[in-house]
């Protein structure tokens, strides 16, 4: 039995080759007795559960399967698909989890995040994560016929694109600082999160101990997981 755990697959019918690997990793890679995290960014875009076209259905299905098989599956929100809702959750059979979220492998508390709220040297980001992820905003977007809410979501995602060229690669990475704070703050030695697309296992002191921080990879040219089992082994697979 191992916990594995992926993110950043930004899933899209303009990749579809990545979309065959998910499925495949689902369908091959996890053995009965596994668990899954997901931790973030599933989807390129998610624009509402009422808006699932053929290639989304067919990844809703594979998980499906995976419930029916009764392999627990945990899906965090990330900042390209934090509309995911309950109606998906249904579906799927998989539990919607917070951001942090704190889980025990083992006899060790470790802590998992998407990621990007660590990003805190990103100002112009932070602020405007807090603006599209308000209750207000979100209620008013999915009030919007599915054909604006593609419209919308593609222009924020050119002026994203446009900010990202303008920004260094320290800017928006995640802050030290930061990283420390939220550790301590749940008492954990060990945190796991993707978003920044810099797989890596980091090691340093925190209060005078071992701590690691873990990146998970992207699913853009291959994939990546995290595999625990009674250790921690960061891979990727190839499509």
């Amino acid at each position: 039995m191992a916990t594995l755990f992926i993110s950043d697959l930004h899933l899209c019918a303009s990749r579809p080759a990545i979309t065959r690997l998910f499925i495949e990793f689902l369908q091959q890679r996890l053995q009965p007795g596994d668990t899954l995290y997901i931790l973030g960014d599933l989807f390129e875009a998610w624009l509402g559960d009422d808006a699932v076209d053929e290639q989304t259905q067919t990844v809703i299905n594979a998980l499906q399967q995976l419930h029916q098989k009764q392999t627990p599956v945990y899906i965090m929100h990330g900042n390209r698909d934090f509309l995911l809702g309950t109606q998906f959750a249904s579906a799927t059979g998989a539990t919607l989890i917070d951001d942090p979220y704190v889980i025990k492998l083992g006899d060790k508390k470790i802590l998992l995040m998407h990621g990007d709220t660590l990003c805190t040297d990103d100002v112009d980001y932070q602020a405007f994560r807090l603006q599209i992820r308000s209750p207000q905003f979100c209620n008013e977007f999915l009030s919007h016929p599915i054909e604006k809410r593609i419209a919308i979501a593609s222009q924020f995602r050119e002026e994203s694109r446009s900010r990202s060229k303008e920004k260094s690669a320290e800017i928006m990475d995640v802050n030290h600082a930061t990283v420390d704070a939220v550790m301590k703050q749940h008492g954990v030695l060990h945190l796991i999160h993707g978003h920044t697309h810099r797989p890596a296992q980091h090691h340093f002191q925190l209060d005078n101990e071992e701590a690691e921080r873990t990146v998970l990879g992207d699913w853009y040219h291959h994939g990546s997981v995290l595999r625990y089992n009674g250790t921690f082994t960061l891979a990727t697979l190839p499509l």
